[in-house]
């Protein structure tokens, strides 16, 4: 009966459908964004780093232990794990939509700490992390140098030292991620007049090399890389 009226009626349907469309751009513009509905499932990441270990020992020594643990926590739908050749472990946890994600950070914590006896001791010295994120990208921050007077790799270290810590503590952002050029390295040869700090014996290369730069105040997360000889540094 209702139906009816508008297909007696098309002109009138016609002009009705159009004013609501109308009406809905127009509150597109004005409408809050907490009124969206929640449409992307919230994820919780799991980071860890087991130092000179390549993709397949991080995912047998690390990954399972910790998938087994995390593998049906309340509220979970799938998740998946990333291992690299560099010793990092990454695992992220997907949530059905409506779940608090909070408590789903504090449930996935506990049951890492479970599986950190079963863990190697450099991961567990290393640490691992715990921290929820959003699958949505918030933004995209480009950074250039006019006349080419800064190179790429420039820029990068310059936005890991000044900008990252400064936009995680903005309130609602979960992760922020540098992606560019890479991380300055340096290269030491065993030439080098060093032999104060034991440089030239080759059963202390490693130990008085990462001490020597510890003096001055630089810090490297991965183990050194290369033979006795030569070694690689990366920051």
């Amino acid at each position: 009966m209702f139906s009816k009226f508008f297909i007696n009626r098309p002109i009138f349907a016609t002009v009705l459908a159009l004013l609501i469309v109308v009406a809905g751009l127009v509150a597109l513009n004005i409408l809050p964004v907490a009124q969206f509905p929640e449409i992307t499932p919230p994820t919780v990441q799991v980071s860890a780093v087991y130092p000179g270990a390549n993709a397949e020992t991080v995912a047998q020594t690390v990954g399972i232990p910790i998938e087994q643990q995390v593998n049906g926590v309340d509220g979970m739908l799938y998740m998946s794990s990333n291992s690299s050749s560099s010793g990092a472990y990454s695992l992220t946890i997907t949530f059905a939509v409506g779940t608090d994600i909070d408590m789903a950070t504090v449930q996935v914590q506990n049951r890492v700490s479970i599986a950190q006896s079963s863990l190697p001791e450099p991961v567990v010295v290393q640490g691992v992390t715990v921290q929820k994120q959003s699958s949505n990208i918030v933004m995209f921050l480009t950074m250039t140098s006019q006349d080419s007077v800064y190179n790429s790799l420039y820029l990068t270290n310059y936005a890991k030292l000044n900008l990252v810590d400064q936009l995680t503590r903005v309130p609602g952002v979960g992760a922020v991620n540098v992606m560019g050029a890479g991380d300055y390295s340096m290269r030491i040869k065993r030439y080098m007049k060093l032999t104060s700090l034991y440089f030239e014996s080759g059963k202390y290369n490693r130990r008085y090399i990462r001490t020597f730069f510890h003096l001055f105040c630089v810090d490297f997360k991965y183990p050194l890389i290369g033979s006795e000889n030569d070694f690689l540094l990366t920051g």
